[in-house]
């Protein structure tokens, strides 16, 4: 291997020579007037673009194709890598190419996963600044989340004319950082003038139903509509309390009237980026905003976007909730799988994955072969398999994953971008081009919206995960009752499952048989129009590891970062 081989993701960005964000913004016919610059490099484009680009004529849009992956495995799957890697394989072929991608959390990215603007010779630049505060959208959607908590906790203290009861609150303080110890809380201590103590808790930012509100509003008008409608906690008598009854709507959207403006980078070979909102796929829907896919819808010929972890998890809800939301269907699929991901699932030891195991790759197929099923016979669209490429690989264990997908009719095709960017995504390129001209997929949910919540719920587990059933803790049949009673019952699902399993067990690797889903926990999400389904043990704020990865950076006195994946 030579010596570029060895180069981390930091050092390949930072020697990358950017263009002006100017030069980036011209490649998608939007002028100086358009964009508002954040620095030489990164942009927000202006709301008269973004009323276009969400007003635009359906069949002037470009293509959209949406990438997902197997279930994750530590040996990493490179989603937005080969996400990354495609659409300058697109527009090394001459297509005009954009991504519609998330922003990364802070809290991965000093914990335990690093961060998300890609890896190798297939990034979003600038790495450093994308990884970390960016454009400052994080901190507005967590200012936002804490002034209707705040406004909420002072509405109690100061009369309390709403007669909440405190006890059922659920709304809860964010933060963008992995925090265990902020998880659960009591607050209010201390007398009188300091509040009214009751327990309570955080979540991270990315868990937050502003964040996916933020994702799923269309416009400004639209965003402050879906915050009135929050569901905060209920009164004495179990009526719903709602950010509108608070009267804090218009100033939450204040707060975020800048964020909401799609952020504009680009790609190592300069292919525009537009990054904007991240929920996390486990504990929310996963996608990035509406506004930046019909942004990249409407100013390029192939709008290449991702949803977050596996198809179970951030395709489903995709497909489910957005795609439903929005009248949006995928022109084509690519799901990222790697040898050593199937060998993980196979059952080998992340130690002993860089060792030739055709068998374990056999053993770990059916993973694989789940999900293509679930997005040709559930969701009904067309899909090519991406094998992300390892140095460790061997022909023969490819060779594996080549031919089952060829007994299926699936094309298959080597992803080469993390070592050689848009050139190792050509023939990956070639082949969404292929599909998407095919125009003969037409998208289908995996449930109706008629469908009671809990007939919803077992319809994703058992059409999407395997699952032989669903089961309800008396916690969450308590809650089911009361969002039918109060009228919920026809909101779409967002079920938080952990995303290593189609189960809601972590550890049952490949594809699980005969397991039952455990609902443990039932929350409306008003304002975002869906109900969350929290399964077997998911937090919605997660802790770091025993080894946070920000124990490994460093910054010199020129302010260059090193450590940063």
């Amino acid at each position: 291997m030579s010596a570029k081989d060895f180069k981390t993701d930091i050092e390949i960005a930072q020697e990358a020579e950017l263009l002006p964000i100017e030069e980036i913004a011209g490649k998608l016919g939007l002028s100086e007037d358009d964009i508002e610059r954040y620095g030489k490099f990164k942009a927000k484009v202006g709301y008269h673009k973004v009323k276009d680009a969400l007003n635009l004529d359906e069949k002037k849009r470009g293509k959209l194709v949406l990438l997902t992956a197997i279930s994750p495995t530590p040996a990493g799957e490179g989603k937005t890598t080969t996400s990354i890697g495609l659409a300058d394989g697109l527009s090394a072929l001459g297509k005009k190419a954009a991504l519609a991608l998330r922003e990364p959390s802070m809290g991965p990215v000093f914990g335990i996963k690093g961060g998300a603007a890609g890896g190798g010779y297939a990034q979003l630049v600038p790495m450093e600044d994308i990884n970390l505060h960016f454009t400052g959208d994080m901190h507005a959607i967590g200012a936002a989340n804490n002034l209707i908590a705040a406004v909420l906790d002072n509405h109690i203290q100061q009369g309390n004319q709403l007669g909440i009861d405190p006890r059922t609150i659920t709304w809860k303080r964010v933060v963008d950082m992995n925090d265990r110890q902020l998880r659960f809380i009591v607050d209010g201590l201390s007398g009188k003038p300091n509040g009214v103590p009751r327990e309570d808790g955080f979540d991270i930012t990315v868990a937050s139903e502003i964040m996916a509100i933020f994702c799923l509003a269309e416009g400004i008008t639209d965003l402050k509509k879906k915050i009135s409608q929050i569901v905060v906690g209920y009164t004495y008598d179990e009526k719903p309390v709602r950010v509108a009854d608070l009267g804090c709507e218009a100033a939450a959207t204040i707060l975020l009237k800048d964020a909401l403006k799609p952020n504009l980078v680009q790609t190592l070979e300069h292919t525009p980026a537009f990054v904007h909102g991240g929920p996390f796929a486990n504990i929310a829907h996963g996608c990035n905003s509406v506004i930046a896919t019909k942004m990249a819808l409407a100013l390029s010929d192939y709008a290449v976007t991702e949803a977050g972890f596996a198809a179970d998890l951030g395709a489903e809800k995709f497909l489910d909730i957005k795609c439903r939301k929005t009248g949006l269907a995928p022109d084509a699929v690519v799901i990222v799988a790697t040898v050593r991901a199937l060998k993980y699932h196979g059952g080998v030891a992340k130690e002993d994955l860089n060792e030739a195991n055709p068998e374990a790759v056999k053993a770990g197929i059916p993973n694989l072969l789940r999900h293509i099923d679930n997005i040709q016979k559930v969701f009904g669209l067309n899909v090519v398999v991406a094998i992300n490429e390892f140095p460790s690989d061997t022909e023969i264990e490819m060779d594996v994953v080549r031919k089952v997908c060829e007994e299926k009719g699936v094309d298959v095709v080597l992803s080469q971008v993390w070592a050689k960017g848009g050139q190792g995504g050509i023939e990956l390129a070639k082949k969404v081009i292929s599909i998407c001209e095919k125009d003969d997929s037409k998208l289908q949910f995996s449930y109706e919206l008629d469908q009671s919540i809990e007939s919803k719920i077992r319809s994703i587990s058992q059409k999407v995960y395997g699952a032989s059933d669903i089961s309800f803790d008396v916690k969450a049949l308590k809650e089911l009752r009361r969002l039918e009673s109060n009228g919920f019952g026809d909101l779409p699902i967002c079920i938080a499952k952990t995303q290593y399993s189609f189960s809601d067990d972590p550890k049952a690797l490949g594809a699980p048989k005969d397991f039952i889903i455990h609902i443990k926990e039932l929350k409306v999400s008003a304002g975002a129009g869906f109900i969350v389904a929290k399964t077997g043990d998911i937090m919605t704020m997660p802790g770091l590891p025993k080894k946070p990865a920000a124990l490994g950076m460093d910054i010199d006195e020129d302010g260059v970062i090193s450590g940063l994946s």
